[in-house]
């Protein structure tokens, strides 16, 4: 009886001493480390995860890594609209700084823990030490038994399972007696997506080059913004005009009518007058070289632009003169039209000088072989 007393009061004694270190905060026995949990060994440390939901998950759950044990849950806390995890790991646990946390259930009818694990998403960093944080953007939770059975329920019940016979029965109708038809339409469309697959670079081009275009129309949005609010007025005033409008094009109409009909009459007589000209166009033709040298004697007139350089030669020019001093050459250059006109022209014809081969008032009384040289016959020995 002595032994089964101490034995008792051992076991009081415990109890209230777990009673006295957990003070007010008791919360049954998980809210006390439990002997044969992992996480409290030489070298542990400690780390927390942000967790948008902890489902069923409580102080002293397990955290696994590859379903092995390796810490503790030690501390679960509210931090704003998500919770926050404490967990205790083993000294020996190597884990990335970027690791996630997930929220695992053991068994399909198994407790949950905390799963941590390396990224699969990005390239491991670091490494996992005392006080580390894994944000809420790392953490999440793997599906439970109740959110399978759920699914499940909504697939057999209303997820349209029981449709799949009446679709491939109607599938069946469909293509019965058209196998050929549909297998060359499986060719087809496996040759249509080749060349669309040929075709890629060019629609990738395309797609840039319309990309481009919505660019420049962007950068030219001021201008294009004038111009939608320019168009409306626009379209009111050829509305507004619509009736001058429709009676231009009717009067373009008999414009049209009448000038067919005026080359219509007129077609023999423009063929005859293309007929015509074409001796003269030949003519003109025939005449270019010498056209040409007129021409290029037009702008340097009175000396030929051939000769020109041999005239003005630096600063200096050679000229060349002919003076005609006759009695008959001064007379019509400095008397014609006054009182004296013809008076030294007769002289010089009392001299003996042939007058006839000069025009002049003074030629109408001479007689031959004097005369008007316009009207008289030419005599080779005129002018000697």
């Amino acid at each position: 009886m002595t032994a089964a007393r101490t034995r008792r009061a051992g076991g009081v004694a415990t109890l209230a001493m777990a009673l006295a270190l957990s003070g007010c905060g008791w919360q049954g026995l998980n809210s006390i480390p439990l002997p044969g949990t992992q996480g409290g060994g030489p070298g542990s440390f400690t780390v927390q995860a942000q967790m948008s939901d902890v489902d069923n998950v409580e102080r002293n759950s397990r955290v696994r890594v590859g379903d092995v044990n390796v810490g503790t849950v030690s501390e679960i806390e509210r931090q704003g609209w998500h919770a926050l995890v404490t967990m205790t790991l083993n000294g020996n646990v190597v884990l990335p700084a970027n690791a996630t946390a997930r929220v695992g259930q053991t068994s399909l009818l198994g407790s949950q823990h905390i799963e941590l694990s390396a990224p699969t998403d990005e390239a491991p960093q670091g490494r996992l030490t005392e006080g580390a944080l894994i944000p809420l953007a790392s953490s999440g939770a793997y599906p439970t038994t109740e959110q399978a059975l759920a699914a499940v329920a909504l697939l057999l019940n209303g997820g349209g399972l029981g449709d799949i016979q009446d679709i491939t029965e109607a599938l069946s109708t469909a293509f019965t007696g058209r196998e050929n038809d549909l297998r060359s339409l499986i060719e087809q469309l496996d040759i249509a997506i080749g060349h669309l697959d040929d075709q890629t670079d060019d629609i990738i081009a395309t797609a840039e080059s319309l990309n481009d275009l919505v660019g420049q129309i962007a950068e030219q949005k001021p201008v294009v913004d004038r111009a939608l609010q320019t168009i409306p007025d626009a379209l009111a005033v050829l509305r507004d005009q619509r009736d001058t409008l429709a009676e231009a094009l009717v009067q373009l109409g008999r414009f049209s009518a009448l000038a067919a009909d005026s080359v219509n009459q007129t077609r023999e007589s423009l063929v005859a007058e293309l007929k015509d000209i074409g001796p003269v166009l030949q003519s003109l033709a025939d005449a270019g070289p010498a056209l040409t040298r007129a021409l290029s004697f037009l702008p340097t007139f009175p000396f030929p632009k051939e000769t020109l350089t041999n005239w003005m030669r630096g600063d200096y020019a050679n000229l060349t003169l002919v003076v005609d001093l006759t009695l008959s050459r001064i007379d019509q250059g400095f008397f014609t039209g006054t009182r004296f006109e013809c008076n030294l022209t007769w002289l010089e014809l009392q001299w003996g000088r042939t007058i006839g081969q000069m025009p002049s008032p003074c030629n109408q009384n001479v007689p031959p072989p004097g005369g008007n040289p316009l009207v008289a016959p030419y005599r080779f020995d005129q002018g000697r």
